[in-house]
């Protein structure tokens, strides 16, 4: 849909709270902040609270983190060692951006569950 000249669009938003990174990558808060205390590239900035901030890379990150840990079945070690062989052969943004990928199909198999058992009466 094109924007008119005067309608503005929509902010895309640069920083996200723990909450909401939480919601995006269903994991827990202390899921987050303990891959933090692994992962040296995971280091969220704080605002003047002293809360954690995410940028969208960020969020890339520990959606890769997810993948290989869930998915790959990797262990902190062996993911520690992965993404730093990544980040050394230049890989680390596409291998980011796969881990988004899979996290986005996850996404959409589970909101077309959801669809499917409301068809078939079976939602709650």
């Amino acid at each position: 849909m094109a924007t008119r000249a005067h309608e503005k669009p929509e902010p895309v938003q640069e920083f996200f709270s723990i909450g909401e990174v939480c919601e995006l990558t269903d994991l827990k808060p202390h899921v987050l902040r303990y891959w933090e205390s692994q992962f040296r590239f995971l280091n969220p900035a704080k605002n003047r609270s002293g809360n954690r901030v995410y940028q969208r890379r960020e969020i890339e990150l520990v959606l890769l983190v997810k993948h290989l840990l869930y998915d790959e079945k990797y262990t902190i070690e062996g993911a520690r060692q992965k993404l730093d062989e990544d980040r050394r052969a230049g890989g680390l943004k596409p291998a980011a951006r796969t881990g988004l990928d899979v996290e986005s199909i996850r996404l959409i198999e589970r909101e077309l569950r959801d669809i499917a058992a409301v068809l078939n009466g079976d939602a709650d």
